[in-house]
């Protein structure tokens, strides 16, 4: 017979259990009403089926593109929802077919333009199991921006009038911020405008290093006080780049005006002074550029007294600065002087997301520009997307102007981009009966080159040099293609 306590310590160990099953269970249960309330929290869509698409989960956003209850989708299969004609097509077939992330730009029922991104979620076998679609409403993101440039618009009137009297040339480019890379470098630049530390910004040709310079001028007090004043240092002859930096005294050359003439740097007085192409500049005018941001003051050309000025320096370049300091090209000193503040800009093939957002702005700006009103075709907008920008912004933009200007359709294809365009590399462009898409054409090529170059190369930095590009693109990239290196 057992014993009375231990009966009553049996019991009392299970009670202990159960409570602790139970703690758990609640505990479980709150972290999904938290899931729950993050998920229908989402501007975006969240869509989330598993491996033979079924409906798991969506959230309240759906509600507000199809106008359906976001019940109705849970336990439906997309097949079916597709046949219903409630959706007009699904990733999730996309992302079990490729088994990676897959996303396309479409239009919904109501005409509104989708970015639509599938991703899947794999188990500890490498399954997928789960894939989660993600729908940004791009219609409502271009009329933020149409809101945003009417209230810019409104503006313009005084603002112009108050550069014409100061003698200020600023003009708006336009921003996007529709990638994380990008909104982060301008929220760092909106912090640092009312300091008066210089700033290096660094990225290739077209990356609009000059559209950031004028940001961080027009955000601070000096916006105000003084004059956004651009000089670069690449087109000007270096004969005459000194006395346009720092002015000349009267009858201090040949052909000089008696009078003198103030430089960049006594116009930029109070405001702004942006050095663009600033590793173009002489060793010579390096020193005399040093020695004006550590004094503060400059002497001009055949003078003898030297002059004050209060002046933020924003420099610029698409060149390796340090590797300039190795080779001896570029001054050490001066370096570290114009690298307080490093801002590096992705190229926009590193920021996708900004694209189709540049596409409608540029696109609007144009049409009203010339008085038209002709659209993008999203076979043209996916071709943008997957297409490698060497020339970034700038080329984007150039070309968005030419193709409304020599194509005679309402409606712009990808059959009217130029001939320089219809291939990427040695890669054509896919017609629409063609088995392969351009972007799937596209990432065979970067997979391969990647692959090549893991081969010869022991690291990821050594790649990203090879490939001139990041060494986080390098790592992202040979993640998402499963690749190593092979030494």
């Amino acid at each position: 017979m057992d014993h009375p306590r231990k009966e009553f310590l049996y019991i009392g160990v299970q009670s202990t259990g159960v409570k602790k099953l139970v703690s758990r269970l609640k505990r479980t249960e709150e972290l999904n009403r938290e899931l729950d309330a993050i998920i229908d929290n989402s501007y975006d869509v969240i869509y989330i089926t598993d491996k033979h698409g079924m409906t798991l989960k969506t959230n309240k956003a759906i509600e507000r593109v199809t106008r359906i209850p976001k019940e109705y989708f849970v336990g439906k299969r997309v097949d079916e929802l597709i046949k219903r004609g409630i959706l007009k097509n699904s990733v999730t077939h996309h992302v079990l077919k490729k088994k990676r992330t897959v996303s396309f730009v479409q239009s919904n029922y109501e005409g509104k333009e989708m970015l639509i991104t599938g991703n899947p979620v794999f188990n500890a076998k490498g399954e997928i199991e789960k894939i989660v679609t993600n729908a940004r409403d791009l219609t409502e993101l271009n009329e933020l921006q149409a809101a945003l440039s009417k209230a810019t618009e409104l503006n313009k009137t005084y603002k112009k009038e108050l550069e014409t009297l100061k003698g200020k040339k600023v003009d708006d480019g336009g921003i996007v911020l529709a990638s994380e890379e990008v909104r982060l470098i301008y929220e760092m630049a909106n912090r640092i405008s009312n300091v008066d530390a210089t700033v290096l910004i660094l990225g290739e040709t077209g990356v609009g290093k000059d559209v950031l310079a004028k940001y961080i001028y027009s955000n601070s007090f000096r916006e105000k006080e003084g004059n956004f004043i651009k000089v670069n240092c690449g087109a000007i002859p270096a004969e005459l780049l000194e006395s346009e930096l720092f002015g000349y005294e009267g009858g201090a050359f040949s052909g000089a005006s008696k009078n003198g003439k103030a430089g960049m740097f006594e116009l930029a007085d109070k405001g702004v002074l942006f050095l663009d192409e600033i590793g173009e500049l002489s060793l010579s005018l390096q020193v005399k550029l040093l020695r004006a941001l550590q004094e503060q003051e400059i002497m001009r050309v055949g003078g003898t007294k030297p002059k004050k000025i209060n002046v933020r320096v924003i420099a610029a370049t698409n060149r390796k600065l340090k590797e300039m300091v190795q080779e001896g090209t570029f001054r050490e000193d001066l370096y570290y002087r114009l690298n307080v503040i490093p801002i590096q800009i992705p190229p926009l093939r590193e920021r996708r997301d900004d694209i189709v957002p540049l596409v409608n702005m540029f696109l609007n700006k144009v049409n009203k520009k010339y008085d038209l009103s002709k659209t993008m075709s999203h076979r043209l907008k996916n071709f943008f997307v997957s297409f490698k920008w060497s020339g970034n912004v700038r080329e984007l933009s150039n070309l968005i102007e030419r193709l409304v200007l020599v194509t005679d359709r309402q409606m712009i294809d990808i059959e009217h981009l130029p001939e320089e365009y219809l291939t990427t590399g040695d890669i054509p462009v896919p017609s629409s009966s063609s088995s392969m898409t351009l972007k799937e054409a596209v990432e065979r090529a970067e997979k391969e080159v990647l692959a090549s170059a893991a081969k010869e190369f022991t690291n990821t930095y050594e790649i990203a040099d090879k490939l001139e590009t990041s060494q986080p693109t390098i790592v992202r990239k040979m993640k998402k293609y499963n690749i190593k290196t092979g030494k």
